[in-house]
């Protein structure tokens, strides 16, 4: 995954594309943040979950300059969280998280909400980076509820 945004940073920068060559360095940023946090080389699994948070940022920033009446900054971001996206696994859509979270429930034998870390843990080792965990979190403690 580093290799694809090394490279598709050369390119973007031989190509003049200052917005994609902005973001690939703010990844290659954060993900270099991240090792010096871990003392060491992250994986990929990892690299994903830093990009995640990076949209995650981004939406937040959104919302907050569409609240402040300043949507060429929201502009910015959205640009941002597309070219972000485009290296991120595809997200999972409702149905998909549904049938997960029964199967999860039915791996770990959860029986009411007192075992939904057992339940989250499970979705967060098999779906990092293709799920929405906090939406996961509510539709797990509706099933168990």
């Amino acid at each position: 995954m580093r290799a694809t945004i090394s490279s598709d940073l050369k390119t973007a920068m031989k190509s003049g594309d200052k917005p994609k060559v902005q973001t690939l360095r703010l990844i290659n940023a954060a993900i270099q943040s991240a090792e010096i946090e871990a003392k060491t080389t992250i994986d990929d699994a990892a690299v994903i979950t830093v990009m995640t948070k990076m949209v995650k940022q981004r939406r937040d920033s959104i919302e907050q300059y569409t609240n402040g009446n300043r949507p060429d900054l929201a502009a910015i971001e959205q640009a941002e969280i597309a070219i972000i996206e485009t290296y991120l696994p595809k997200q999972m859509d409702m149905a998909e998280t549904e049938a997960a979270i029964k199967a999860a429930i039915a791996e770990t034998g959860a029986a009411s909400a007192k075992d939904m870390g057992k339940v989250m843990g499970v979705l967060k080792a098999k779906y990092a980076g293709k799920m929405d965990f906090q939406k996961a979190s509510a539709a797990v403690k509706a099933a168990l509820g």
